[in-house]
């Protein structure tokens, strides 16, 4: 198996609109929960968001394609993120082989507010009125598509949607690609813009987000014994991965090795977690194993954990079992208290904060973190970032639906 190397990062995000914007604030500690302003929220029990700010797409769109896209941020998100990560990896796709560059990015939900903008206008105006973009601008897969179309690529391409696993698996299967040689460059990630009406109806419904809507800066609170639900939040992560040789042969900068990759089903319930975590230790485990590690090698991890009830508590539970004592003296942090839960892009861009905790050797903190609860008896950073020494980072992503899938990156080494 040939081994798997970061060289490149882009991100949009609730607390930066790029990998150096989002890195400081993460270490800063910095909050991007606020009031809800795409929509009127009268009616809704949940009124705020982790929307993204004062993102522009003109320097990477034109201006016929961010007319196109208008609706579907998500492909918006997933553009502007490869183009910032082709550019931090230094990589001069024309003097590349096209075919030995592959894309797998995924969304959770994907364009949402295009199919709830275009239902609006069969029902108003009649079926002459639905865009004839409708289509290639709803479907989940369209990310991979225009980021290859963009920039000419027409190696492996695809799209995985697993909820909130989605980030995770495409970067784990990108780096399979790599290893068995059927690509030499996987741009790869996650994407997500659903923060609409209707998206954000039905999660109310499922009384699965926090309503502390007076004091939003404080409402994403992982592992804390007030938190009340998870933040929806928006963006996307895009990475570089390369082949070592590859890497090595062009003179690239490398960030960190992707060295783990394990996944798991629960096979339980569609929205709750197995309660004492078996499912997503198995994903660990395996991701531990591939990587040919022992638990206590891990030097930090990236939990997934959303600030829910059940989430949270499953998830540690899950920890004990794969790290057992050395749970004592493990740094676990969720950077979700800062960026909010980015659906489908959450995993990409948490790949993204394990990889520069390697890299700059800072562990993010988990900000919020107040009062301590029981379930969650970890060092969960609280509050301020850690700096020492990051030899490898662990990172979760858990699905509706069951998926789970682990990742684990480390220090490169030659």
């Amino acid at each position: 198996m040939r081994r798997v190397v970061v060289t490149g990062m882009g991100a949009i995000t609730p607390i930066g609109n790029d990998k150096e914007a989002l890195w400081k604030s993460l270490c800063s500690g910095k909050c991007g929960v606020s009031n809800l302003t795409y929509f009127d929220t009268e009616g809704f029990d949940c009124k705020i968001s982790a929307q993204v700010k004062d993102f522009d797409p003109a320097p990477f769109l034109t201006k016929k394609d961010i007319s196109k896209l208008k609706t579907a941020k998500f492909i918006q998100y997933a553009l502007a993120s490869a183009l910032m990560a082709r550019d931090d990896a230094k990589l001069d796709i024309s003097k590349e082989d096209p075919y030995s560059i592959g894309v797998l990015v995924g969304s959770g939900i994907g364009g949402i507010a295009v199919i709830e903008e275009q239902h609006k206008n069969l029902l108003e105006k009649g079926p002459g009125r639905v865009s004839p973009y409708f289509v290639t601008l709803e479907i989940a897969n369209m990310s991979s598509g225009q980021i290859a179309i963009y920039l000419g690529i027409r190696g492996p391409n695809s799209c995985i949607v697993t909820a909130c696993a989605t980030g995770n698996h495409c970067i784990g299967e990108a780096f399979r690609i790599i290893q068995r040689g059927d690509a030499e460059v996987m741009i790869a990630g996650g994407t997500e813009s659903a923060i609409t009406p209707l998206s954000f109806a039905g999660f109310c419904s499922m009384k699965a987000m926090s309503v502390r809507n007076d004091d939003p800066e404080h409402a994403s609170r992982p592992f804390d014994k007030e938190r009340d639900g998870f933040v929806m939040g928006e963006g996307a992560g895009i990475v570089i991965l390369e082949s070592l040789e590859h890497a090595l042969e062009r003179g690239a900068r490398i960030y960190a090795e992707v060295i783990g990759y394990g996944m798991t089903s629960d096979g339980y319930q569609t929205t709750a977690p197995l309660p004492e975590g078996d499912s997503a230790a198995k994903s660990m485990l395996f991701a531990i194993k591939d990587a040919k590690l022992k638990p206590e090698d891990i030097s930090y991890v990236n939990a997934h954990s959303p600030s829910t009830i059940l989430g949270d508590a499953a998830e540690v539970s899950a920890l004990k079992l794969v790290f057992g004592e050395h749970i004592k003296s493990l740094p676990i942090s969720s950077t979700k208290s800062m960026t909010g839960h980015l659906l489908g892009a959450a995993g990409a861009v948490e790949f993204i904060a394990s990889t520069m905790a390697i890299y700059d050797d800072i562990m993010p903190p988990t900000i919020n973190y107040e009062y301590p609860d029981p379930e969650c008896d970890i060092d969960c950073i609280p509050n301020v970032a850690r700096k020492a020494v990051v030899n490898s980072v662990l990172t979760n992503a858990f699905g509706f639906g069951g998926h789970n899938a682990t990742l684990i990156v480390k220090k490169y080494t030659n």
